[in-house]
């Protein structure tokens, strides 16, 4: 009896699962800082693994050169275009700020080239001439509140930036870290999974790193793609500060906004300044740089694992609106994963063959 209340003391378990709760809370609160920018390198590294074997392949085997080279890459690809942007438009927000805020400062072009168009070219040129009667005071007066309020709001979310950068900064700190001892992390990761789950939490691992790579292929991978060719278009245009604008593009297309936001305007405002050649040249461009988003997109996320397109959306914009900026890396990261572990669970068993039973009658009629 004694032996029978020795091995089922409940104070001794009770105790014991409140210190190991107080000792993952003590845990969790000292890393919190770092969890964010951790869990963001961590999805870098597994996704560019491969790349970083090919560059330890062409510097003789040695992974010191590799593990630099992979670092300044990712300074290059995420750091940098992030960094400019929001140097740039936190230099020049209260410029901006003031332009909107005062109607005087807004020009309404003519827009004689809409004659131009034929069937509907008349009424619009008419309607436009309506519109912006009286140098466009009502246009303007209209507009203004709504512009002025957006671009405030903007400048203010951009200014209060820093975390992301601390993040960013973090990243590529554990990000050379993981490159450097990433067999031995890899191989502790699986042996927890053993422990926790046996062979089906080995599975899990590898399942989860098939969707991080995934989603790494078909996000940044088809932004990078689309950002190159939508940059060569805005050089050859003759379009202003188009550094700036591609890297505005690369951050539309992680956000899944496309590059319409930025390539569309540009063609507007080639119209507008009486540039019809190059005007309809870089929007035959845009259509197709921007109709690459459903081509290549699928493929490159299928070739990593098959993942529904409408996952990927719901984890960017809802990772964007919960981390922020790393959400765009995490959210997606965060649901295939979930996603892809979920399935395999549910395929263990088979699917029901048997017809679904009539729901229409009342149980009272069978």
């Amino acid at each position: 009896m004694s032996q029978l209340n020795k091995r089922y003391d409940l104070a001794r378990l009770i105790f014991g699962v409140f210190f190991i709760v107080i000792l993952i809370i003590s845990c969790f609160w000292v890393v919190q800082p770092f969890i964010l920018g951790f869990s963001w390198a961590a999805m870098v590294v597994i996704a560019t693994w491969p790349l970083l074997l090919r560059v330890q392949a062409i510097t003789w085997g040695r992974r010191m050169p590799a593990v630099i080279i992979m670092t300044l890459l990712l300074i290059l690809v995420f750091v940098l275009p992030f960094s400019l942007v929001i140097n740039s438009i936190v230099d020049h927000s209260s410029q901006l700020v003031y332009w909107v805020s005062k109607p005087e400062n807004w020009h309404i072009p003519t827009l004689a080239w809409l004659e131009d168009i034929p069937i509907v070219g008349e009424r619009l040129q008419r309607d436009w001439q309506t519109l912006t009667a009286d140098g466009g005071k009502i246009l303007v007066a209209s507009i203004q509140p709504y512009a002025g309020a957006a671009t405030t709001w903007f400048v203010s979310q951009v200014a209060h930036i820093g975390r992301f950068m601390l993040h960013g900064t973090l990243m590529v700190v554990f990000s050379a870290i993981l490159y450097y001892k990433g067999e031995t992390v890899a191989n502790g990761i699986r042996h927890f999974a053993l422990r926790l789950a046996a062979e089906r939490g080995e599975s899990a691992v590898i399942l989860g790193a098939q969707a991080i790579r995934a989603v790494a292929l078909g996000v940044v991978v088809t932004a990078l793609v689309q950002t190159f060719l939508g940059s060569i278009g805005l050089a050859v245009a003759g379009i202003s500060y188009t550094t700036l604008f591609t890297i505005l593009m690369f951050i539309c297309c992680l956000a899944q906004i496309g590059p319409s936001l930025i390539l569309i305007p540009a063609v507007i405002w080639l119209y507008w300044s009486g540039e019809n050649t190059l005007g309809t040249a870089l929007l035959v461009w845009s259509c197709f740089v921007i109709s690459l988003d459903s081509i290549l997109r699928p493929a490159l996320i299928r070739m990593g694992a098959d993942l529904p397109l409408l996952l990927i959306l719901s984890g960017v914009i809802g990772g964007l609106l919960a981390f922020g900026m790393i959400g765009l890396f995490l959210g997606p990261v965060v649901l295939a994963v979930s996603y892809r572990l979920i399935t395999a669970w549910i395929d263990e068993v088979p699917e029901p063959t048997e017809p679904l039973p009539d729901l229409s009658s009342s149980p009272d009629e069978k």
